[in-house]
């Protein structure tokens, strides 16, 4: 009868222990809208939210560079900052009609700053990575001997479905 007790004692003793588990959401990483890898060490998209910075943390990027004429956010300056990213500004307009065109020497000065390797990884952003995004990534495929079918059939398909011929034209003639 004892050796019975015993082993029923043995059989309903139990062990807990406590695990701690990251919820879910934690671990989701979000890019930025329209992001993509342009090449090695270089990528774009559109502007990055909070909600995108610890995706952003994974490419280990040393620069940032932004098309845009507005000031950069705080929220997006303290990332920067405690990242230790450089924030390279080429800020300007868009090309629109009938009046507004980039500025083409803004726009070399942004494609060689993402082609020089000291920059580099670097992140090419406007507000929705498509059109000043897409010029400058376009005016890079260039300097890469990309054909001009090429370089566009790119523009079309991440500035869809609000393509302009003014960018398809800068692209060409700068």
């Amino acid at each position: 009868a004892t050796a019975t007790a015993t082993a029923t004692a043995t059989a309903t003793t139990t062990t807990t222990t406590t695990t701690s588990i990251t919820p879910i959401t934690d671990l989701v990483l979000y890019p930025p809208v329209n992001f993509s890898k342009v090449c090695k060490g270089i990528y774009r998209c559109g502007f990055p939210t909070k909600k995108n910075f610890q995706f952003l943390k994974t490419l280990r990027l040393k620069s940032i560079i932004y098309l845009c004429e507005e000031e950069y956010p705080p929220s997006n300056l303290k990332f920067v900052t405690t990242h230790g990213i450089s924030l390279l500004e080429f800020g300007g307009s868009g090309n629109k009609e009938p009046f507004t065109h980039m500025d083409t020497t803004q726009t070399r000065k942004a494609v060689r700053a993402a082609m020089n390797p000291d920059n580099q990884p670097v992140l090419i952003h406007c507000n929705q990575g498509k059109h000043r995004t897409g010029c400058v990534v376009g005016c890079i495929r260039k300097e890469m001997n990309w054909s001009l079918c090429s370089i566009f059939n790119e523009y079309r398909m991440l500035s869809h479905p609000k393509e302009r011929f003014l960018d398809q034209q800068f692209i060409e003639l700068i």
